[in-house]
């Protein structure tokens, strides 16, 4: 196969996909999925864990041990 023939299968795919984006996001807006984004950004959030606190961390990383050297 000659490069040319890579080239227009990469542009074929990268066509595809961008049309299967527009879509999707013309499709989001129709429905009105991009109507209210802080109301969605909020909703994983409940009296567990409040908006705002942060209730997870990660764990403190511990010294690492001096090599000593027997003599």
């Amino acid at each position: 196969m000659d490069w040319s023939a890579y080239i227009l299968v990469g542009f074929v795919f990268a066509s595809l996909f961008f049309v299967g984006a527009s879509i999707a996001l013309y499709w989001a807006h129709k429905h009105g999925q991009l109507s209210n984004l802080e109301k969605g950004s909020t909703s994983i959030f409940d009296e567990d864990e409040p908006m705002g606190e942060v209730t997870d961390s990660f764990p403190e990383k511990k010294p690492k041990a001096d090599k000593q050297e027997d003599s």
